[in-house]
């Protein structure tokens, strides 16, 4: 298998790889889940690793202008990981609320009318902090995200103007669309998926653009149509789209309604035995939040992981060119 890090060529076919793997985890989980989400951040750092690689075995020339380039693609990946680090802090209220809505019924086994008002109370709670993030959220895709214009850009279609600093202005060509597409996967899934932009329009597609090195360019843009042929069956208002997350809320309001029948009754029941198919549902409730929490927790340590191999990656490349 030809090295990744030594060769333009071998760069490409690492692109292509890695998008086309990444279909095939697509096609066989759920949409948007944690386990996507965290190989496409995966891919994400592999590919600016493999790219910092690539740099220091072609032949170019110090201080020109494709430093200035893979420096602006790395302050990209930079902010963009902040805002996806940003929101999933956000999400520590909602799933420590989503906790203690089932501690309370763990610790009740009598299960009154009083108690059902009070877990129901508790789900109103968590359902303002999941209202609360959501609405941080799309502030930071507006005030962080919007101006650094995430979308495919499909205007270069002579193979000539890639060729320059030994083909390296087509791999940050390469580089540029790939990413916009794992960022904008990451975006959606795990801060907020706004309707109107660019990738949920097609971006400027590049269908039929073909230059040398283009076969990712035509896995990248099957996975694009993919994850927005999903998104447009989505019901209502998207939001988060991480499928974890959906998935608590989901059962919240499943066990808010078996609460609420229970509220029009009177007396006291033991709820894990009169009350049929009430544990699964707290078993079902605490299983969705540990999920998120631990999927959460793992995302983050992967983002702090990439902010220090992108400050690595600057550095050594400074170096790289100050010692030439």
């Amino acid at each position: 298998m030809m090295d990744p890090s030594s060769s333009v060529n071998g760069f490409y076919s690492f692109l292509t790889r890695g998008i086309d793997d990444l279909e095939r985890l697509f096609l066989s989980t759920n949409f948007m889940s944690i386990q996507f989400l965290q190989h496409v951040l995966s891919l994400l750092r592999s590919f600016h690793t493999q790219l910092t690689h690539l740099v220091q075995k072609l032949n170019l020339p110090v201080g020109e202008k494709w430093l200035d380039e893979y420096m602006d693609e790395s302050s990209k990946l930079w902010e963009v990981s902040h805002v996806l680090k940003s929101a999933l802090s956000n999400m520590e209220n909602y799933y420590s609320a989503g906790f203690n809505i089932a501690s309370s019924l763990d610790s009740h086994p009598l299960l009154s009318p009083q108690l059902s008002r009070q877990v129901i109370r508790g789900i109103s709670g968590c359902r303002r902090e999941a209202v609360g993030l959501e609405e941080e959220n799309r502030g930071l895709i507006e005030t962080r995200i919007e101006h650094l214009s995430l979308r495919f850009d499909g205007s270069h279609s002579i193979e000539s103007k890639f060729n320059g600093f030994s083909g390296f202005r087509g791999v940050l060509y390469a580089m540029r669309n790939v990413s916009s597409l794992l960022l904008m996967i990451l975006l959606y899934g795990v801060v907020y998926c706004w309707p109107g932009s660019d990738f949920l329009q097609g971006g400027g597609g590049y269908d039929g653009r073909l230059f040398y090195g283009s076969a990712f360019m035509i896995s990248t843009a099957r996975l694009q149509r993919r994850v927005v042929a999903e998104i447009g069956g989505i019901e209502g208002r998207p939001g988060v789209l991480m499928h974890e997350y959906r998935r608590s809320k989901a059962a919240m309001e499943e066990l808010r309604g078996e609460l609420e029948r229970w509220c029009l009754g009177a007396g006291v029941v033991d709820w894990e035995r009169e009350v049929d198919g009430m544990r699964e549902k707290v078993e079902d409730l605490k299983g969705y939040f540990g999920e998120l929490r631990s999927g959460v927790e793992n995302i983050v340590g992967q983002l702090d992981d990439f902010f220090d191999e992108i400050v690595e990656g600057r550095k050594k490349l400074l170096d790289f060119c100050s010692h030439r």
